[in-house]
């Protein structure tokens, strides 16, 4: 395949007009626009075009009625599937709070599944039970526990290594023994926190190096008592952000990308079941959510956001649209950082030579017109 004429989202972090030939899934040959000759191979016109690499979401729970914790085998093929159509060709989705043997089930899913069609699976997000009770947010508090080193490590062993982050409250009881024994086997997040300053950074010190979606589930910044916010941002970590335009006021998303800047910052979805549906009543980790008017909140106290129903392209298209945010420093968020974040830079979210032919299409509105996912356009 050869897509010609698109404005193509280089490793140099910028649109240039390119040629790019994909052979046996992956990217063969990027040129200067006119150099490579088009022959009997499928060619799709991309003037007037963006091209940008396939999205990658490391931290999102479900979609279109389906949770990823409870799904089977053919759920997660639908969750994948819906992914995929909405420009997200690799997924690493996100565990709620549970106990071991509810998160082995998952584990033994997500280790004998086997994509034919939608995004590809390239990593687990265990995002609880290692967390703040008092930070609990959407997490059910039933389950949440100290940091424990084997447990973790029975429960990746069970995934046959998918796990690919840890998120962990850094105060809590074992939390930094768990820092020291497992950095060098996993990525691990600060997340549901109430962590002052010196906690966080010496987390942070000890190899933990990624924040799940800032400014929810953790202190604010304040002048004399700066928070793990600060000290994520003096100690240059990558920290997540959910665009959606209800967790966070686009003013701090366009001061997150200022001051962080756009090489560490990675947007995420937390989207959740309802994504892709009307509003009603669905569930999270176990608890009732209502969704009403874009927004999902716990049904036994409506105070608590319960993750969002804005699947990823939303999330960096509202970054565009409607926050300021360039569309460079979008595409990089969305695509290279996540899959820098979790190891997966090689194979996906980059216009690469070796790199897997994942590239959308998108008009100057940022709709949408071709989806290539490894060499082939998807119906979409």
């Amino acid at each position: 395949m050869i897509i010609k004429n698109a404005l193509v989202y280089t490793e140099d972090h910028k649109f240039e007009k390119k040629d790019v030939r994909i052979e046996d899934e992956r990217i063969a040959e990027i040129a200067e626009n006119g150099q490579i000759t088009a022959t009997d191979e499928n060619v799709i016109d991309g003037e007037g075009m963006y091209a940008i690499p396939g999205l990658v979401d490391i931290h999102f729970h479900g979609a279109v009625g389906y949770d990823f914790c409870q799904a089977s085998k053919e759920e997660l093929l639908k969750i994948a599937e819906y992914e995929a159509k909405n420009g997200i060709l690799a997924i690493c989705p996100a565990t709620m709070s549970y106990n071991e043997e509810i998160l082995g089930h998952v584990m033994d899913k997500a280790a004998d599944y086997k994509e034919d069609t939608g995004a590809d699976l390239v990593g687990i997000n265990m995002e609880g039970p290692f967390i703040n009770l008092k930070k609990a947010g959407a997490q059910n508090p039933e389950y949440i526990m100290p940091a424990d080193k084997e447990m973790f490590l029975r429960l990746q062993e069970r995934s046959g290594g998918l796990i690919k982050l840890v998120d962990i409250a850094p105060e809590e009881k074992g939390a930094m023994e768990f820092i020291e024994q497992c950095h060098d086997k996993v990525k691990i997040s600060i997340a549901h926190t109430c962590s002052d300053y010196d906690t966080a950074r010496e987390a942070l010190e000890k190899g933990v190096g990624h924040m799940t979606h800032l400014y929810n589930a953790m202190p604010g910044i304040n002048h004399r008592e700066p928070g793990p916010i600060i000290a994520a941002l003096e100690a240059g970590a990558e920290v997540e952000l959910i665009a959606d335009g209800i967790h966070i006021h686009p003013a701090m998303v366009r001061t997150t990308f200022r001051i962080f800047g756009a090489d560490k910052v990675i947007l995420i979805s937390d989207s959740m079941e309802a994504t892709g549906l009307l509003d009603g009543d669905y569930q999270l980790g176990g608890q009732g959510v209502t969704v009403k008017g874009r927004k999902a909140v716990l049904t036994k106290d409506p105070g608590v956001i319960a993750g969002s129903v804005t699947n990823l392209f939303d999330c960096m298209k509202n970054c565009v649209l409607n926050m300021g945010i360039p569309l460079e420093d979008a595409v990089l968020a969305a695509t290279e950082n996540p899959a820098e974040s979790i190891g997966v830079e090689k194979d996906y979210g980059r216009i690469a030579v070796g790199n897997y032919g994942n590239l959308l299409l998108l008009d100057k509105d940022l709709h949408i017109k071709n989806i290539v996912q490894k060499g082939k356009i998807m119906s979409i």
